[in-house]
């Protein structure tokens, strides 16, 4: 397994949490704490609840994204 493989998934903000950290459900009993990038950050993009996010979920752990 590389260092790139991921699971990438799509996703409904449903929470805003602090540090640019949300909660986002993928589907109807499945949430995971995701974070935004830095590139994102840099570029003061915001994201607001209901907003439909992409996610790249590590195999390892699949309840942070």
């Amino acid at each position: 397994m590389s260092k790139d493989d991921c699971i990438k998934l799509t996703g409904v903000v449903v929470d805003v949490l602090p540090s640019t950290t949300f909660r986002v459900q993928i589907t109807e009993d499945h949430t995971v704490l995701a974070y935004m990038s830095g590139k994102m950050r840099k570029a003061k993009i915001k994201i607001i609840l209901g907003d439909s996010v992409e996610l790249e979920l590590s195999p390892y752990d699949l309840t942070r994204a």
